[in-house]
Formats: C-alpha cells, sequence, structure tokens
C-alpha cells in the first residue's frame, strides 16, 4: 500500500505533534508517525512527567496552528527566572539574582505545561485537522530519495510517498541515521530526576535555579494541585548519586530534595512518581539532506538549562514553515534545505556550547570554583545593559 502527502514528520513527541498541527494548519498535507501511542493521562506507567516551558516567541506559533487556545488555561505564567548560588559549605543561598520579564516586556518569559498534558492537547488538535494523518504505533524503518521525492517504508508495511521528510524523532534519529547525517555527542555523566511536589509557599511565577553541584536543581511553576502551590522539579546530578536518590524511600527522599531546594519554598511534598533521564549534548553535522530535514533532539540535544531545548525547536520549525510558505512549489527542494541549514545551524553551535558551558559551571565540585561561579553570577547580574542581553538571548530575541 502506498500513500502521497506533502510532509511526512517522524516522530509524535511534542515538537512533531507541534509540527504535525504547524503544518497542517498552513494548508499542507501531513501524515505523523510515531512507534509508540502517546500518553495522555499524569499518573499512568510511562506517562512523561517532564514540562515544557514555551517561552515568549512560541506564543505566537501556537496561537497560530490553533494550539493556545486549548493551553492558556492550564498555563502556569514564569515572570522571574531566580538564580541561585548555594555552592558555600551548607546548602543554603549566599547569591539570589532575579532576572524579571518586566525588565523587557509586558508578557512573563514564558509559561510552563507538562508533558503528558501538552501530548493530550496536540492530539486533539490533530483530530480537527482533516488534512493531517496521525499514526500512532506506527515507526519509519527505511529512506529512499531522488532529487524530486522522498519514499518512506513504515512498519505497518507501507510506504509514503512525499516531498519533505522532517526528522523530529529523537536523539536517536533512525531518519537521521538513514540519511548518513552525523552528530557529535557530549556527555555528562549525568542523570536528571524529573517530578512534581508540593509546597506551602507559593511560588509567585518564579522559577528557581540552584546551582551547588552536580547540576542544577529547578523549581519549575506548575498551577495548583489539589488546591496546593505545585513546581515540577529537574534535579540533576552526576549519574551514581542520580540513582542513589531515585531509588531512596519517599519520606528520605522529600528530606533531601527539600535540604537541596535550600528550603526556599519549605518542605517539599512529591505529587508524582519520580522518572530520570540521562544529560547528553549533541548536534548534528548537518541540518538537512536529500529532502529530509532534521529539527528538535535530532538534530540538537541540550541539558534542560534555561528552558532552551523546545524552544530551539520550534525556531526550526518557524524557519521551516517560513521557507515552505514562501516558496510552496520548492517545497523540500535543495534550496529550501540549504537555506534551512544556513538559517539554522550557526545559532545552535552557538546555544549548545553556551549551554554545555553552563552546565560544566553548574557540575563545579571544588569550593574555589563554586566562589567563581557565585562571584561571576553577582558580576554579571550588576551590569543592566549586560543582564537584558542575557534575558533576549535566554529569549531567542534580539
Amino acid at each position: 500500500m502506498s500513500d502521497s502527502c506533502d510532509i511526512l514528520i517522524s516522530g509524535g513527541g511534542i515538537a512533531g505533534l507541534t509540527a504535525a498541527a504547524v503544518f497542517g494548519t498552513a494548508g499542507f498535507e501531513v501524515i505523523c508517525v510515531d512507534p509508540s501511542p502517546p500518553i495522555t493521562e499524569r499518573d499512568v506507567d510511562g506517562s512523561d512527567l517532564r514540562t515544557t516551558a514555551f517561552l515568549q516567541p512560541a506564543r505566537g506559533l501556537l496561537e497560530q496552528c490553533g494550539l493556545w487556545a486549548r493551553l492558556d488555561a492550564q498555563a502556569a505564567p514564569l515572570q522571574v527566572m531566580r538564580i541561585v548560588d548555594a555552592g558555600g559549605d551548607l546548602p543554603e543561598p549566599r547569591v539570589v539574582r532575579d532576572f524579571n520579564a518586566a525588565d523587557i516586556s509586558e508578557q512573563p518569559f514564558g509559561w510552563n505545561l507538562p508533558n503528558w498534558l501538552l501530548r493530550r492537547e496536540m492530539v486533539a488538535r490533530l483530530a480537527e485537522l482533516p488534512n493531517v494523518d496521525f499514526r500512532p504505533g506506527t515507526a519509519t524503518t527505511s529512506l529512499f530519495t531522488r532529487t524530486a521525492e522522498a519514499r518512506v517504508s513504515l512498519s505497518d508495511g507501507s510506504r509514503v510517498r512525499c516531498k519533505l521528510v522532517l526528522a523530529a524523532d529523537g536523539r536517536n534519529s533512525p531518519m537521521r541515521e538513514a540519511a548518513g547525517i552525523k552528530v557529535h555527542t557530549i556527555r555528562y555523566g549525568q542523570k536528571a530526576l524529573a517530578f512534581a511536589v508540593t509546597h506551602p509557599i507559593p511560588h509567585e511565577n518564579v522559577s528557581t535555579e540552584i546551582h551547588r553541584s552536580g547540576g542544577p536543581f529547578t523549581l519549575v511553576p506548575l498551577t495548583d494541585w489539589n488546591g496546593q502551590p505545585s513546581s515540577a522539579i529537574v534535579w540533576m546530578e552526576r549519574g551514581p548519586k542520580a540513582v542513589e536518590l531515585l531509588n531512596l524511600e519517599p519520606e528520605a527522599f522529600e528530606a533531601a530534595m527539600t535540604s537541596r531546594s535550600c528550603g526556599l519554598f519549605g518542605p517539599l511534598k512529591l505529587a508524582s512518581r519520580r522518572t530520570i533521564w540521562p544529560i547528553i549534548s549533541q548536534s548534528a553535522e548537518r541540518l538537512a539532506g536529500e529532502r529530509i530535514a532534521l529539527m528538535a533532539e535530532a538534530a540538537h540535544v541540550v541539558p534542560p538549562i534555561g528552558a532552551q531545548g523546545l524552544n530551539m525547536s520550534l525556531g526550526d520549525l518557524r524557519c521551516l514553515l517560513d521557507l515552505a510558505q514562501a516558496r510552496p512549489e520548492g517545497l523540500g527542494d535543495e534550496q529550501m534545505l540549504g537555506a534551512y541549514h544556513k538559517a539554522r545551524h550557526t545559532e545552535i553551535e552557538m546555544r549548545v556550547k553556551g549551554i554545555d558551558l553552563l552546565n560544566r559551571a553548574s557540575m563545579i565540585e571544588t569550593r574555589p570554583l563554586r566562589d567563581a561561579r557565585a562571584m561571576g553570577l553577582s558580576a554579571l547580574y550588576s551590569l543592566p545593559p549586560v543582564r537584558k542581553t542575557l534575558m533576549q538571548m535566554g529569549l531567542g530575541v534580539r
């Protein structure tokens, strides 16, 4: 059996589902496949308990494709990004610096949502689009390209002919591998614990990133859970320590995370199960090949610092959409994909390197270097023009 479409999207994660909604709303014929059906409930095995912070530039794209109307009421605003250095002898704040969105904008930095909820709303949006065919439980198995089209074989035995293959199928992307595009990978020996908590002290729409050693401990605002203030936590540690924490009994784990949070929100209580993820940096040597474009984690992976991951992915998507709409007749051709690589590759490389440096700084173990890190944070913050520029760079705006 053979199908045809304008765009085949390999990958039904947050990035792939967003791409399907964006291109479908723009009028393109889209098929989106993923080997695993999306899990759209919070408290079931396999649900993704991480969260995604959509930064300011993302909102326009989500509004444009009909997703924001579904997400707005459930999104927790991120008004302040608070950086805390707790690198002294005891886990307590010694340098606290707030980056307030009001200094550069009338809007918050962004809005935070749970990944399981995003999948639920995105799948519902795709069901409203007659030109989008979402096929969960189906994987891409092979890629064959010609100058004029691509042919992709799927795990259900069917084949799809399309003008553009969009690889949004993760850090181990089968479509990237099929296209022969190499990646550069950095392994830190870190893992990240992801889970939700409640706490007695309200977060007041402040995202708090606490640096001590091993990696940042980040609390990102969520909407209230069971009538209590709630946050999503990403706790990065060296691998053995992270596994040790994962295996603690709940009471001991709650004591450990409350200590690591410097008690800024009072006693933290688990409000979900714990999940664990490996931390790497990765970038593809090229963002495109014949009739294929890489985006999201197929193109770049960064540690979860500063909400950069998915927002880099949406930068990829905006660029691809602009190029496709400017020359619909050239969808997926060499000119379009060459322009995509040129527009995105340098910025991606700079952000991957910048986040790599931030992560290494947060992992520092020795006291003198932790003191130097605290001094550096204070020095940067004390210069208003530099502080404003850092906030704008974090949002991806100039």
